[in-house]
């Protein structure tokens, strides 16, 4: 079923994308023929100085000063200068417009429902930013957010990047450990917080958990509390305000600090299953100029659309949603359980909100499968065009689904990338087709290619994702890392100047891309290397299996596979069905992914974010221990794992 097409766009689409009109233009103005998307995309690596330019412009990126080179080094990584001299202010750009049309609806489980115009967004941002003036919050200074996905999150962040601060936020359905795993890191002057927040029909308080991170981090001068679930009694919480009583309701005008294109605008971190979480030191101007590239090339983002990301504030895909602003669209947050009170609930959203751009999980779409769920029959849905889905491979059977049950006119852009871009490698494109288990193509002006096991580049083969030039939201340091040292590590250690980003992926002629899991994950029996989404795409398709982990465990010298299923309902694993997992793995895949072992587990862990924890479970495995279970969603899980070092098959 391989490179079976499931979408193409007509030649209308094709013609009216912005991708195209961009590639037109481009050979207007420079007198060149770039007749197709892979055209553009070798001209975006070729001419890059020119490309991040014209990038710039479509933008309308608005700056102070100009930029007086675009790249010193378009080969230095890491260390290339993107756009000296120019002066721009993230939280401007984020707010150039100041109408009435809708820039943020919110949607709670619990069936609050609230809109924000462009007029009030920039009005209230305003408030925000007066008030951490006030509070004396400079430039460079971290806020930080443990906080749901309120509106008033992106107000404090837009506020905190107004001033020159650095934004940096949590969900907070993370343990304390967690929360202190980051935030100790960074050492916040001001944290934004919500009482609590609701998941499931349950309320969650977030205040007694609040108390307990306070207690850690002695650098928190204020804590602002927004009231989510009720208005509460802040005695408990040393030096908090209502956000009600903190802001300043004199403020009209919002003064927007000029910075350098690499001022840092957000800290991010790193999942921290296997240690301490990377603190990933973001630029305003890279974040920007690679989210308006990618929401108005690649997803074709206009100002009359509606896009929603089903995400929490502890994800890098809220970040990414963000800058819709400052394409003039509007944007929907929902907080809660995305299957709450049903899992037709974001759909029902959707019909209602006119959602143009809807972005989820694989995680999601895989699970509103299980649940019967067939959103195209019960919602008209008429404006979707565009279904975005990301954090983990996407599998065939997805594209199934998508095309079948939701629409069948849309996008299914499956993308990649991660919180260590900020962005994506690998996307959508509005005038390519879709192909089943495909992502589209590789991002403009991202050299993205696969390493074989000698360091060549490879197509039509497995290796590793790769970037080969620099691009302009590589992040600006590690935070705490002075000498750059935890930096090359993560990126650089393998091929010098080249970033590996541990992933492996397959590059195909026309230009398509497959994703089989991360690498540092790949399994290796008898020195071949396979990805470990190569098996989920079987196995989990299975009527008996509900999920499913696959490790490579040292053994004897080699390595073995080890297979960890979660059983359907009444589904037993007997001795017919481990010869029916080794046949169906052996027919699709080869006889090397067959595993030495296949066991049965009552759950299966996933990052807070919803990555499974191969790695985590690998470490389990070998006798090692997991040192941060407070990104996981179900912690708990991992003790599953043990006592099987010496496990005979």
């Amino acid at each position: 079923m391989g490179n079976k097409v499931m979408w193409t766009p007509d030649e209308k689409q094709v013609k009216q994308a912005q991708i195209t009109q961009f590639r037109l233009e481009m050979n207007s103005k420079y007198g060149i023929q770039l007749n197709s998307y892979d055209d553009l995309y070798q001209w975006s690596l070729n001419h890059a100085p020119e490309f991040w330019s014209e990038i710039w412009k479509a933008g309308k990126i608005i700056s102070s000063q100009d930029p007086q080179e675009i790249v010193d080094d378009i080969g230095k990584m890491p260390g290339a200068k993107w756009f000296q001299g120019s002066r721009l202010n993230y939280a401007e750009n984020l707010l150039r417009y100041r109408d009435e049309r809708i820039a943020i609806h919110f949607r709670g489980e619990d069936h609050v429902q609230r809109s924000l115009s462009y007029t009030q967004l920039y009005a209230q941002v305003s408030c925000a930013a007066q008030a951490m003036k006030d509070a004396g919050v400079n430039q460079g200074d971290r806020i930080a957010g443990f906080i749901p996905n309120l509106p008033e999150t992106i107000i404090a962040m837009l506020a905190a990047s107004s001033l020159g601060a650095i934004w940096s936020s949590s969900s907070p359905d993370f343990g304390i450990k967690g929360v202190l795993d980051r935030f100790s890191q960074i050492e916040p002057k001001l944290i934004f917080a919500a009482d609590g927040y609701f998941y499931g029909g349950k309320r969650f308080d977030s205040l007694e958990k609040l108390q307990n991170i306070l207690h850690e981090l002695p650098s928190v001068e204020k804590v602002v509390v927004i009231s989510y679930t009720e208005k509460p009694d802040l005695r408990q919480i040393p030096n908090s305000i209502h956000w009600e009583d903190f802001i300043d309701n004199a403020a009209t005008e919002v003064s927007f600090t000029p910075l350098p294109f690499d001022h840092p605008l957000y800290i991010m971190y790193s999942s921290g299953t296997t240690g301490l979480p990377k603190s990933i030191v973001h630029s305003a101007g890279g974040t920007l100029i690679q989210h308006l590239k990618e929401l108005m090339l690649h997803c074709d983002l206009r100002p009359e659309d509606t896009i929603f990301y089903f995400t929490t504030c502890g994800w890098m895909m809220w970040n990414w949603l963000i800058s819709s602003l400052a394409v003039g669209a509007t944007l929907v947050l929902y907080d809660g359980n995305p299957f709450y009170p049903g899992p037709e609930a974001l759909w029902k959203m959707a019909d209602e909100l006119d959602i143009s751009v809807f972005g989820t999980s694989a995680k999601y779409l895989d699970a509103l499968e299980d649940a019967g769920c067939k959103p195209g029959k019960a919602f008209a849905l008429p404006v979707l065009r565009a279904v975005l889905s990301t954090g983990s491979p996407l599998s065939e059977e997805s594209f199934d689904f998508v095309y079948r049950d939701i629409k069948q006119d849309l996008l299914l852009a499956s993308i990649s990338g991660g919180t260590d871009i900020v962005s994506c490698f690998v996307l959508g494109n509005p005038a390519l087709p879709v192909y089943r288990g495909e992502l589209q193509c590789r991002g403009l002006g991202m050299q993205v290619e696969a390493f074989d096991e000698s360091g060549k580049s490879v197509l039509n083969k497995n290796g590793e994702l790769v970037c080969t030039q620099a691009f302009p939201s590589m992040p600006v340091f590690f935070w705490n890392d002075p000498d750059g040292e935890k930096y090359h590590q993560a990126y650089f250690a393998d091929y010098p100047g080249i970033w590996r980003h541990g992933d492996f992926i397959e590059i195909n002629d026309h230009g398509g891309v497959r994703i089989y899991g991360r690498s540092d994950a790949t399994l290796n029996p008898g020195g071949v290397r396979i990805g470990t989404a190569e098996i989920y795409a079987v196995v989990e398709n299975l009527p008996e299996i509900a999920d499913a982990l696959v490790v490579g465990q040292a053994w004897q010298d080699d390595e073995r596979v080890i297979l960890f299923v979660k059983l359907a309902a009444d589904a037993v694993l007997d001795e017919a069905l481990v010869k029916k997992l080794k046949t169906v793995i052996r027919q699709n895949c080869s006889p090397r992914h067959v595993p030495a072992l296949i066991l049965e587990t009552a759950d299966i862990p996933y990052t807070i974010n919803g990555k499974k924890v191969e790695i985590a479970v690998k470490k389990i495995i070998a006798g090692q221990e997991v040192q941060n279970r407070s990104a996981l969603a179900n912690p708990e899980s991992l003790d599953l794992y043990k006592n099987l070092k010496t496990l005979n098959p």
